[in-house]
């Protein structure tokens, strides 16, 4: 029914050439024409920063709201007008500093939204600060000496907050980006895509040992559920347990075979194998991208409106008249 041209706007695209987000923004618009729900009956929240611009640049109803507060906005409309698909757009300063807290406990909650988490390790619209997602030892406008904090990592936020969806893409794999926000829309609770993106100005090159394009299929390995966990450049590498840990192996050496690969099970309940997978780091391991979580729980805003339904059948209040009538009354 639709094409991504339906979910364009006419505002013109204010991010940087070059910039990751860009690629971030066509993915989202062939998403929601592959998703075929209506521009009208889509809402687009963010908070402040490059990635929260997104609202803008999609023909569908949209609010550009306060710093770090994209995820109350969102809850509210999604809690209000569950008929609604919502998506709320964020960065790794927006959601993982002054927006953390929104952030793990919409996680919590479990609230029907498709969260995409732009994650360039710096501020990038701010012009240059360290982030909560910038590695240690990072040089930058408020780190001249090198940032001595340790950095956040997206996932272990998601897990720790019981999140049932989580999912990675990097900015010039577009046929995965856009994958993991279909299957984000069409999981039902609070669904977060984690986007490595390259903000070209300011922190070029945060993801280049990935994005890399002659050693990117040994460097990373994009994870489908039911299938084994093989990647690599000849498809002849794959991951096995190796006691507690994962470990990288080559299929045919060492009496190594694909029966021997891991199956990847995105449903399982046990989110254990799932943050060691989200947390693999190079040059061991991986970086694994695709969907790595999605579990069904019950949505928060479906059992506020079931909860809201059972309390009406039962009340003997059904307007404001009622309500008043209800309340104690003195005779003067």
């Amino acid at each position: 029914m639709f094409t991504a041209k339906d979910f364009k706007s006419d505002q013109y695209v204010r991010f940087c050439p070059g910039c990751g987000d860009h690629a971030v923004v066509s993915s989202l618009q062939r998403a929601m024409a592959e998703l075929g729900i209506p521009p009208y009956q889509t809402v687009v929240i963010s908070g402040i920063g490059c990635s929260s611009r997104m609202p803008h640049y999609l023909s569908t109803y949209g609010f550009n709201t306060i710093h770090g507060r994209g995820a109350a906005i969102a809850t509210g409309v999604k809690t209000s007008h569950p008929e609604l698909t919502v998506w709320q757009m964020s960065g790794d300063g927006d959601c993982l500093a002054i927006g953390g807290n929104h952030f793990i406990h919409s996680l919590r909650r479990n609230v029907n939204l498709n969260i995409v988490l732009f994650n360039n390790q710096i501020y990038g619209l701010t012009k240059g600060q360290y982030s909560p997602t910038s590695k240690k030892g990072f040089v930058s406008k408020s780190s001249p000496y090198g940032t001595v904090e340790r950095p956040f990592r997206p996932a272990e936020l998601v897990f720790g907050a019981r999140g049932t969806f989580f999912a990675r893409a990097l900015d010039v794999d577009i046929q995965t980006t856009v994958s993991s926000m279909v299957a984000a829309a069409r999981h039902k609770g609070a669904a977060v895509v984690e986007c490595l993106v390259n903000c070209i100005i300011f922190n070029n090159g945060a993801h280049g040992w990935i994005s890399d394009k002659e050693h990117r299929a040994d460097r990373m390995i994009v994870l489908e559920h039911g299938k084994p966990m093989i990647f690599g450049a000849e498809r002849n590498k794959g991951l096995v347990l190796d006691g507690w840990n994962l470990k990288a192996v080559t299929i045919g050496e060492n009496g190594i075979t694909e029966q021997d690969i891991l199956v990847h099970d995105a449903h399982c309940t046990d989110d254990t194998l799932h943050k060691k997978l989200a947390l693999m780091e190079g040059p061991e391991l991986p970086v694994a991208m695709g969907i790595i979580r999605d579990v069904e729980e019950e949505s928060y805003d479906e059992a506020v409106n079931r909860q809201i339904a059972e309390v009406q059948a039962k009340s003997k209040i059904h307007c404001f008249d009622d309500l008043v009538a209800s309340c104690e009354k003195w005779e003067m």
